[in-house]
């Protein structure tokens, strides 16, 4: 075998160890999501504690990824995925355990917290340097894994439901699948060396001063908008069906599964429709959709209706994130990925304002709460469509011209 041929093995087997990471990150994020209303009941949490619990969780993981980022200069990310994606399994099993009280609760949010962070970041850095390694996109291969990976663990919830099988047990099972992927593909993992070294401190100090905040400003906010927005469906989609809409637990995990289905969906389709009419009017368009499928939420008279409503939302949301990270490489001269690191930041800023926002607002509308709440994201999401001009992922003519001009003349 030549070094070329044994090149393209390694490349091929990070790319599968790559895809498991997202796939069992996506596997026990919807499955732990999923059963919020069993989690709650189990641990006999008020409403309060219970969006205490779920504002706490981003917090935590975002340091967790800022601790993972700090390692990997010195490690990798091999190393921190291998020992956090475990983690994340053996943390939602401790959901399960009602019998330890308040101390085993306290220590899976914090352990899942932690290690979800690191494996956000560390399944990324993987997921861009296998990129890298075939000089084609496909990042957003990854994220499709991640979404199908969620549909299997939401349809498991309500399996798990119907069978009526203890949180444990339901918890059980993901995790253990989980875990034998994560240990079976992690050797596979590009090591340090594979990854690349990157820039250094100086050249990254350099390059910020020369990247605008502005354009990332702009798209930050529509990005923010649907991290909050994913993150009041994710928290809160089975417990609306459920406790508001008279949705069974085999039904109420659909609201969920439903709107990753349209995800996987519209992004099928995304990149196509990019090529043709560029990133604003997708992106117009898709907040246009996913605006009327929040209201469509907000207004459902029944748990049918709300699930079709979420898969509106899935439907229209799903194009604003990959487009916006490829608008902020538009606006980096350097490459170094300056732009897309200073948008990152909206994601868990929307995750903690979704949890925070659907958290206050649900204890003020009596037997409506969660409705009243999802309001709120739902009037949010226009300002995706506002904001939408900022997507641009193309150089704009006026300036592209100046530029061919002085490269001919």
């Amino acid at each position: 075998m030549t070094v070329r041929d044994r090149r393209a093995v390694r490349d091929r087997q990070a790319r599968l160890a790559a895809y498991a990471a997202f796939a069992v990150q996506g596997l026990c994020f919807a499955t732990l999501v999923t059963r919020v209303p069993r989690v709650q009941d189990a641990h006999g949490m008020s409403d309060g504690a219970l969006a205490l619990v779920l504002l706490l969780v981003p917090l935590i993981a975002g340091a967790g990824s800022v601790a993972a980022g700090a390692l990997f200069a010195r490690r990798g990310s091999a190393p921190v995925l291998r020992a956090a994606q475990p983690t994340v399994c053996l943390a939602v099993v401790l959901f399960g355990l009602t019998g330890g009280g308040i101390p085993v609760l306290c220590a899976a949010v914090a352990l899942f917290g932690l290690s979800v962070g690191a494996v956000d970041a560390a399944m990324n850095a993987q997921a861009v340097a296998v990129e890298r390694r075939y000089g084609v996109s496909l990042l957003t291969g990854f994220y499709a894994v991640w979404s199908v990976a969620g549909i299997g663990g939401g349809l498991w919830a309500a399996l798990a439901n119907r069978l009526e099988l203890s949180l444990a047990t339901g918890f059980l099972l993901p995790a253990a699948v989980g875990t034998a992927i994560s240990l079976a593909t992690g050797p596979r993992l590009l090591r340090r060396a594979e990854e690349g070294t990157g820039p250094s401190a100086e050249e990254m100090r350099a390059a910020a001063l020369r990247v605008p905040w502005r354009p990332v400003l702009v798209v930050g906010a529509g990005l923010g908008v649907f991290y909050l927005t994913d993150a009041a469906i994710a928290n809160y989609s089975t417990k609306y069906l459920e406790d508001e809409l008279g949705a069974g637990g085999t039904v109420g995990p659909l609201g969920y599964v439903a709107y990753q289905v349209a995800m996987v969906a519209s992004r099928a389709a995304a990149d196509l429709g990019v090529r043709r009419c560029g990133g604003v009017a997708v992106v117009r368009a898709g907040g246009l959709v996913g605006l009327a499928g929040m209201l469509g939420v907000v207004a459902a008279p029944a748990a049918p209706v709300a699930v079709a409503a979420f898969a509106v939302a899935g439907l229209g949301l799903a194009v604003v994130a990959p487009v916006a990270f490829s608008a902020a490489g538009r606006v980096d001269p350097t490459g170094l990925g300056v732009a897309v690191a200073r948008l990152n930041v909206f994601n868990y800023v929307g995750f903690v304002l979704g949890a925070a926002i659907v958290g206050a607002i649900a204890p003020l509308g009596a037997d409506d709460g969660l409705r009243l709440a999802f309001t709120a994201p739902a009037l949010l999401v226009a300002v995706i469509v506002l904001t939408a001009g900022g997507f641009r992922t193309q150089p704009d003519a006026a300036r592209a011209a100046p530029a061919a001009g002085r490269a001919t003349g």
